[in-house]
């Protein structure tokens, strides 16, 4: 049997609730963390330019910040919990 994961659009994907959950039950982190993760990963806004034209802002609601140093880590953190869920059906 073979399993693939696509997580090419990972970083575009996380959900930042469900993100923020799994670090209180999973990982046992609450209080000024969870509050200084929520503030990193809210309030984002992405637009596009081409030439001299610039799009409307749009408010990031999904998604951790590309390139940035704990994107990868986020990521792992959010994913934690696929080796429990897999097992659960008995792989």
């Amino acid at each position: 049997m073979l399993a693939l994961l696509d997580l090419s659009a990972a970083f575009d994907t996380i959900d930042h609730d469900i993100l923020l959950r799994r670090f209180k039950t999973l990982f046992g982190l609450d209080g000024v963390v969870c509050s200084w993760f929520r503030s990193y990963l809210t309030g984002r806004v992405q637009r596009i330019r081409h030439g001299s034209s610039v799009s409307a802002s749009v408010v990031l609601q999904y998604g951790v910040p590309q390139g940035s140093v704990l994107g990868p880590l986020l990521i792992i953190l959010y994913t934690a919990d696929l080796i429990r869920l897999i097992e659960s059906f008995g792989f």
